[in-house]
C-alpha cells in the first residue's frame, strides 16, 4: 500500500471516522482504523473505516494511489498525528509490520494491527429518501433534548424516527419530558411508512457531522427494531461519508397522546429574558428543588430558594390568556427546552398547574400568534413546590 493525499482532506476524513471509535474497545483491533487504498467507487482513492459491532463509519476520499493495499492502525493516534501535520501533502506506505507517514520533514512510523482479525463492516441498507443536511441537523439537535441517559432504560435513550410520506417525526422522552420534532423530506416512494428507534447519542453526532454536503440519504434495513440497521450518507471533502448503527431493541412508549388537546392558560414571554431569569433565580435553588413560576397580571414571576436559606425572585413581561396559575419545574430541564427553541418568543401552554406544560416557539408576544402546527414541541412535567 502506498498513496499520496492532501493533508487537510486526510485529516478531516480521519477525524470524522475516528469519532466513532469505542472508548473501551472489547477487542484491541476495534481501536483500529482500517485504511484501504485502491479502486473506490470506480476511481483511485481511499476508504477509511471504523466499527465496534454497533456503529460503523466509512469515509471515501480522493488520493493518488501507486500501490493498492490495506492496513489497520490505531485510530486515535492517527487522528492526533494528522491534526498536527504541517500543511503539505501526506504520503503513507506499508513498511514491513509498520505504516510510515511522511509530511514535509515530519515522519511517523505506526505499528499495524492484524487486519485479518478486523470484523467485516455491515452493508449499507436501502436508501429510503433524502433530506436537507442542515434541516436534519437542526431537527435532531432539538429532538434529542428530551432523550434519556439512563442505560438501565435503553429504550428511552433512543429517538423514534417515523417516516410517513413526505414527513419525518422524531420523538424522545426520559419520562420527565418529551420532545416532538417534525420536518419535511424527499422520500424514495411517496407512500413510505416506517419507524426506527435510533440511539440518541449516535443520531446527534451523525447529524452534526454530515452537514458538509447539502443532503443526507437515510437508509433503513427494516421497519422495526432489534436487528434492524439504519444508515446515513452524505458528502464532504470531495468524498462520501457513510455511517450505520444498530437500532435499539424494545417498544418505544406511545407518547403522542401526552400532548393535551386543549389549554386553559396560555402565556407568551421573551425566550432570552425567560432563560436569563431562570438562570439567575436557580442559583439559590437547592438540589432537586423546583423554580416556581407564577402567571398573573401580565407578568411571569419566578421564585426559588427558601426562607431559611437564600431566596431569589424576578418578574418578566408576559402575555397571559386564561386562568392565573402557579407551578414549578426542574430549572435545568426548563432551560434545556428553552435552549432548543430557536424563536424570539416562547409559548407556555397549560391545562392545570399539576399537569405538564407544552413549550413551543412563536414569533411575537401576541398570544394569538401561536403556530398550532409547530414543528418542535417540548412537554415538561411539573415538580412539587416546597410549602
Amino acid at each position: 500500500m502506498k498513496f499520496r493525499v492532501e493533508r487537510d482532506v486526510l485529516a478531516d476524513a480521519v477525524a470524522w471516522t475516528a469519532r466513532a471509535l469505542p472508548l473501551r474497545p472489547s477487542a484491541p483491533v476495534l481501536a483500529g482504523l482500517l485504511i484501504e487504498a485502491g479502486a473506490i467507487d470506480g476511481a483511485d482513492g481511499l476508504q477509511l473505516s471504523t466499527f465496534d459491532y454497533e456503529t460503523s463509519a466509512r469515509a471515501t476520499l480522493n488520493a493518488d494511489v501507486s500501490i493498492e493495499g490495506r492496513a489497520l492502525v490505531s485510530g486515535r493516534l492517527l487522528a492526533d498525528i494528522c491534526r498536527s501535520l504541517p500543511n503539505k501533502p501526506v504520503e503513507m506506505q506499508i513498511d514491513g509490520a509498520k505504516v510510515t507517514l511522511t509530511c514535509g520533514s515530519a515522519r511517523f512510523s505506526l505499528q499495524t494491527m492484524p487486519v485479518e482479525d478486523y470484523p467485516s463492516l455491515p452493508a449499507m441498507p436501502e436508501s429510503k429518501g433524502k433530506v436537507s443536511s442542515k434541516d436534519f441537523a437542526d431537527a435532531v439537535a432539538q429532538a434529542v433534548t428530551a432523550a434519556g441517559r439512563d442505560d438501565m432504560l435503553p429504550v428511552l435513550t433512543g429517538v423514534r424516527l417515523e417516516l410517513d410520506g413526505s414527513s419525518i417525526s422524531m420523538l424522545a422522552t426520559d419520562r420527565f419530558r418529551l420532545s416532538q420534532r417534525e420536518l419535511e423530506w424527499q422520500p424514495g416512494t411517496p407512500d413510505i411508512s416506517a419507524a426506527a428507534l435510533v440511539p440518541a447519542k449516535v443520531l446527534a453526532d451523525t447529524a452534526k457531522s454530515l452537514t458538509g454536503g447539502s443532503e443526507i440519504s437515510i437508509a433503513l434495513s427494516s421497519s422495526g427494531n432489534g436487528e434492524g440497521i439504519i444508515g446515513f450518507e452524505g458528502s464532504a471533502g470531495g468524498g462520501i461519508r457513510r455511517t450505520t448503527t444498530r437500532l435499539l431493541d424494545g417498544e418505544f412508549p406511545k407518547v403522542r397522546s401526552l400532548f393535551p388537546s386543549e389549554h386553559l392558560t396560555l402565556a407568551v414571554v421573551s425566550r432570552e429574558e425567560f432563560m436569563d431569569a431562570v438562570k439567575r433565580v436557580a442559583l439559590v435553588a437547592e438540589r432537586n428543588t423546583a423554580v416556581q413560576l407564577s402567571f398573573k397580571d401580565g407578568a411571569l414571576t419566578l421564585d426559588a430558594g427558601s426562607g431559611e436559606e437564600a431566596m431569589a425572585s424576578e418578574a418578566i413581561q408576559a402575555t397571559i390568556t386564561g386562568d392565573d396559575l402557579t407551578t414549578g419545574f426542574n430549572p435545568q430541564f426548563l432551560l434545556d427546552g428553552l435552549s432548543a427553541l430557536e424563536t424570539k418568543f416562547v409559548e407556555l401552554a397549560f391545562t392545570t398547574s399539576a399537569k405538564p406544560v407544552v413549550l413551543s416557539g412563536v414569533d411575537s408576544l401576541d398570544a394569538n400568534s401561536a403556530d398550532t402546527a409547530a414543528t418542535f414541541k417540548y412537554l415538561l412535567m411539573p415538580r412539587r413546590l416546597l410549602s
